[in-house]
């Protein structure tokens, strides 16, 4: 997948993100797990651009690294959100997919940059 795609794809899960905070319910949990997901959740996207910025690559693979931590903690929170039964709708386990891909491109992007350093 190419640096562009990508940008646009983690601006779309941050979007995502967005709308399925202001959806959760107006409660206590609801808004202290929602607020950990809204920061993990968009900090995805900003992450993976300043990895595309990397002036070295070990600098991308540090910042990779970020994208692959936020992008788990997104997972936890999205997780909790199902487990405890906080939220029930058909674009969580949309969300839930996406981060998992995310996720996936970013341990696979450190493996491929740390073959080639």
């Amino acid at each position: 997948m190419k640096s562009e795609e990508l940008k646009k794809r983690t601006k779309k899960y941050a979007i995502e993100i967005i709308k399925l905070v202001q959806s959760l319910p107006k409660d206590m949990v609801a808004e202290v797990i929602g607020k950990q997901l809204l920061r993990s959740g968009t900090s995805v996207g900003a992450n993976y651009r300043s990895a595309c910025r990397a002036r070295s690559k070990a600098d991308f693979i540090s910042k990779m690294k970020i994208v692959e931590e936020e992008a788990d903690e997104s997972l936890y929170w999205l997780e909790l959100l199902e487990e405890a039964e906080i939220f029930k709708n058909e674009s969580l386990a949309k969300i839930m997919k996406e981060t998992t891909e995310l996720l996936s491109i970013a341990v696979a992007s450190v493996q491929t940059a740390r073959k080639h350093l």
